[in-house]
C-alpha cells in the first residue's frame, strides 16, 4: 500500500513533490516509486484548519442564545466538525486514508501542526494506521529527501497534539463565556458591543493600556545638574559633576561648598584613562527578533514580517521562520561556513573572513530544540532571482544574509576614554569614544547609530583647563507607548511586570505571552476588534480597548501571570508530564469563578450603570433611509448616509435625560420606548414618558 503524506496546505506539499517524481491529481498528488518510497506514495494536503470545535449550540439549544442566564458554557465532551467549504478537500484525504496502511504528518513541526494533523486524521473515523513524523526545518530538495529518509515516530507529536487539544479548547471556553459574560453585563450598562475575550490576547491589550495610563498620568518634574564646559591646549569638551537634584537649591549649595558661584574658574584633569572595547557581531535571527528588527528599520508590522518570511521559506531560500532559537548547529554552521564567499558575491558585501572556528554565541547544539535560527539555506539564488523579490521580502532576505554573515566578520571595536577633570575639589566626568574598527557593524550600512559620545580632543593628565561652571535643569519625560516590534518584544519579556517572583519566573519560562508563532496573530486579533490602534507605528489603546481593561481590572483575565501558569501546565502536557483532563477542569472552575466575580467587580471598578456609547457604534438600520445604520457620534446619534443625504438623527441628550443605545434602537425597530425615567421640564421639574418617533422626529408620549 502506498502511504499517504498530509502537509499542511497546498503551497508545503507542492514543496514535497518538488523532491520527487510526481503527477498532479484532484485534490491530491501522487508520487512515482524511487529509493525512499519503493512504492511511491500520495501527497495531500489541508487548507490550514479543515477541522474545527463546534458550536455552543450543537450542544445544548439554549447556548445557541446569548444570555446570562445560560451561562457557563462547559460541555461535558468536546465535538468538533469539518469546517464550511472545506469538505471537498477533507473527503479526499478520508478516501485516501482508508485505503492504505502508512499515514505520514508532514505537517508544520511545532504544536499546530501537530494538532492540524490529528485532528483530521481523528474526524475521518480512520483507525489503526502506522502514523510517521516528517521533522525538518527546511523545504529545500536534499533536507526534505533526507527527512523521508529518516522519519520520527509519532509519540512526541502526539504529546504535542495534546498540549494544542488542550490549549484549543481553552480558549473556546474562555472566549465563549467571557465574551458573552462581558458583552452582557456591559449591554445592561447601554454599551451594544461585542467584547471579545482571550486568554492570551485580553491580559496583552491590558498591558498596553497599562502603558498608556502611565504616560497619561506622568507629570514632568524638573531636575538639576551642574555641567562643565572645559578649554583645554588642544580643543574643548563638556562634563558633569555626579549630582541629580530634585531642587536647585541642592546644586547652588554644592557650587557654594566649592566657591565655584561665580561660575568661572581654573581647572585640570585628574584622570585620564582609555581602555578598547569590543561588541561582537550580533547574535542570529529568531521570528521575534526579526519582527523587532524589521518594524525598528521599514515599520514593518509583525504580522507582515512573518507572512512575508513564510513565502521566503516556501520559495526555500530561508529555514522555517516559526522559531524561538538563536542558535544553530555544528551541521548548519558546516553549509554555511563552505558558502560564505557566495554568500558574500550574492548581496554584494564583501570583507575578509575573520574566522570560520564556530563560537558558542552562534553554533550550540544544546540549544537547538525543534527549530534553529533564522538562516539562508543551501540554496543559492541567482542575483536576478533576489532582484525579482517583492521589496519587503528582499529587504528580510538580505537582513537574515547579513546577520548570518556577521558570524564570520570581526567585532566592532573602539577606543573609550573617560577623563575626570577637578575643579577646585570638585569632581567632573566625560566620556568619549572613537571607532577603531567598524567590523560585523559595516554590513549594516544603513543602520541607525546609537547616540555617541562626541570624540574628546587631545588631552594629558594634569593638564590645565579653562573651566565655566553652571546649573542646567532638564525635566523628567514620560515612557514612551510602545511601537509594534516593542509589543512582539513586550510580550516576549512580560515577566518583568509580574509582581510575584514566581510568577516572573514562570513567565521567563515559557517566554511570556503567546508563542514565536502565534504574537503576530494576537497583534492583529487586537486590532481586528478595536481594541488597539496604530498610527505611525505608535500602538494605543481605543476607547473600546479602555472601556474593556476598565472592565477586567483586578480580574485574572488581565493577569499575564494566569496565562503563564496555564502556558506553563500546557508545555507539561506536551511533555507527557500533565494531564489534558486536569488542565480543563481548572479551567472550568476558573470560568464558573468568573461568572460568580465579574458583576461585582463591574461595580468595585467604578463601571457606572449607564455608560456613554462608544463613538461609531452601529446600533440599527436607519428608520428613514434603511440604507444606512444608526451609529453613535460626539454629542448625537445619527446616520452612516448622512455624506449622501439622509439626515436622520437623534440627540444624545434629550430634556436633560441622556438617550442610551438602547432607547435609540427603540426608536429605530419599534418606532417608540418604554418609559423613561428621569426628564427634566423647563420649569425643572422631573418627570417620566416613553418616547415616540413620528416622521424622524422625537415625541414625547405621556
Amino acid at each position: 500500500m502506498k502511504p499517504v503524506i498530509i502537509a499542511e496546505k497546498p503551497s508545503q506539499a507542492k514543496a514535497y513533490g518538488d523532491a520527487f517524481k510526481t503527477v498532479k491529481r484532484e485534490g491530491y498528488m501522487e508520487m512515482a516509486a524511487n529509493p525512499i518510497f519503493p512504492e511511491g506514495a500520495y501527497i495531500t494536503w489541508g487548507i490550514g484548519h479543515l477541522v474545527e470545535l463546534k458550536e455552543p449550540k450543537a450542544y445544548d439549544p439554549k447556548w445557541g442564545k446569548w444570555s446570562l442566564a445560560s451561562l457557563p458554557i462547559l460541555p461535558t465532551e468536546y465535538q468538533f466538525q469539518v469546517a464550511r467549504g472545506k469538505s471537498t478537500q477533507f473527503n479526499i484525504i478520508k478516501k485516501l486514508l482508508r485505503e492504505t496502511d502508512t499515514v505520514i504528518n508532514a505537517c508544520d513541526v511545532d504544536r499546530e501542526g501537530s494538532n492540524i494533523f490529528y485532528s483530521i486524521y481523528r474526524q475521518t473515523g480512520v483507525r489503526g494506521k502506522h502514523i510517521k513524523r516528517l521533522w525538518i526545518n527546511s523545504l529545500e530538495v536534499d533536507e526534505v529527501r533526507e527527512g523521508f529518509r529518516n522519519l520520527r515516530d509519532n509519540k512526541e507529536d502526539l504529546r504535542l497534539y495534546e498540549e494544542a487539544r488542550a490549549r484549543q479548547i481553552s480558549d473556546w471556553l474562555v472566549g465563549m463565556n467571557g465574551s458573552r459574560l462581558y458583552s452582557l453585563l456591559l449591554q445592561e450598562r447601554g454599551i451594544h458591543e461585542v467584547f471579545a475575550i482571550g486568554r492570551v490576547q485580553t491580559p496583552t491589550v491590558f498591558l498596553i493600556y497599562q502603558r498608556q495610563k502611565e504616560i497619561e498620568a506622568f507629570k514632568p518634574e524638573p531636575f538639576y545638574e551642574i555641567e562643565g564646559k572645559f578649554k583645554a591646549a588642544k580643543g574643548s569638551y563638556k562634563g558633569k559633576a555626579k549630582l541629580k537634584a530634585k531642587e536647585r537649591k541642592k546644586a547652588e549649595e554644592l557650587l557654594i561648598a566649592h566657591d565655584l558661584v561665580d561660575g568661572k574658574a581654573p581647572g585640570h584633569i585628574k584622570e585620564l584613562k582609555t581602555a578598547e572595547k569590543h561588541i561582537p557581531p550580533q547574535p542570529l535571527h529568531s521570528l521575534s527578533s526579526l519582527q523587532a528588527a524589521a518594524n525598528r528599520k521599514w515599520k514593518y508590522s509583525p504580522q507582515k514580517v512573518l507572512s512575508a518570511m513564510q513565502k521566503l521559506y516556501e520559495k526555500k531560500l530561508v529555514s522555517y521562520p516559526r522559531t524561538d532559537s538563536r542558535h544553530i548547529t555544528s551541521a548548519e554552521f558546516g553549509y554555511l561556513s563552505s558558502q560564505v564567499e557566495s554568500y558574500q558575491k550574492l548581496i554584494d558585501a564583501p570583507f575578509e573572513i575573520a574566522t570560520k572556528i564556530p563560537k558558542k554565541r552562534f553554533v550550540d547544539n544544546t540549544k537547538v530544540q525543534e527549530h534553529y535560527a533564522i538562516i539562508p539555506t543551501k540554496s543559492l539564488p541567482t542575483a536576478r532571482k533576489i532582484e525579482g523579490l517583492p521589496q519587503d521580502e528582499r529587504n528580510l532576505y538580505e537582513e537574515v544574509m547579513r546577520t548570518t554573515l556577521g558570524m564570520f566578520h570581526r567585532d566592532y571595536r573602539y577606543a573609550e576614554t573617560k577623563v575626570v577633570t577637578d575643579v577646585k575639589g570638585l569632581e567632573f566626568h566625560t566620556t568619549g569614544r572613537t571607532e577603531l574598527d567598524k567590523g560585523w557593524k559595516s554590513l549594516f550600512p544603513t543602520a541607525k547609530e546609537a547616540k555617541q559620545d562626541p570624540p574628546l580632543p587631545e588631552l594629558s593628565v594634569q593638564e590645565q583647563v579653562a573651566a565655566a561652571i553652571a546649573i542646567v535643569e532638564g525635566m523628567t519625560t514620560a515612557p514612551k507607548p510602545y511601537t509594534e516590534g516593542q509589543l512582539i518584544a513586550m510580550m516576549k519579556t512580560c515577566g518583568k511586570f509580574a509582581e510575584d517572583v514566581a510568577d516572573s519566573e514562570i513567565l521567563k519560562e515559557v517566554e511570556g505571552l503567546g508563542t514565536e508563532a502565534t504574537r503576530s496573530g494576537i497583534i492583529e486579533t487586537i486590532k481586528r476588534h478595536n481594541y488597539i490602534e496604530v498610527k505611525k507605528n505608535i500602538v494605543s489603546v481605543t476607547e473600546k480597548g479602555r472601556m474593556l481593561c476598565q472592565a477586567i481590572e483586578g480580574n485574572l483575565l488581565s493577569s499575564p501571570s494566569m496565562t503563564a501558569k496555564w502556558e506553563s501546565y500546557l508545555k507539561k502536557i506536551g511533555k507527557g508530564e500533565g494531564s489534558s483532563e486536569v488542565f480543563l477542569a481548572t479551567i472550568g472552575k476558573f470560568i464558573e469563578k468568573l461568572m460568580q466575580d465579574v458583576p461585582e467587580q463591574l461595580r468595585s471598578n467604578g463601571m457606572p450603570d449607564e455608560m456613554p456609547l462608544l463613538q461609531g457604534s452601529e446600533i440599527a438600520i436607519c428608520p428613514r433611509c434603511k440604507k444606512g445604520s444608526i451609529i453613535s457620534r460626539k454629542g448625537s446619534y445619527g446616520c452612516t448616509e448622512h455624506a449622501n443625504g439622509c439626515k436622520q438623527s437623534f440627540p444624545a441628550v434629550f430634556l436633560k435625560k441622556r438617550l442610551t443605545a438602547k432607547h435609540i434602537e427603540y426608536l429605530c425597530t419599534r418606532g417608540k420606548t418604554p418609559v423613561i425615567k428621569g426628564f427634566v421640564s423647563k420649569n425643572g421639574k422631573k418627570f417620566n414618558a416613553s418616547l415616540e418617533l413620528e416622521e424622524g422626529k422625537l415625541k414625547m408620549k405621556f
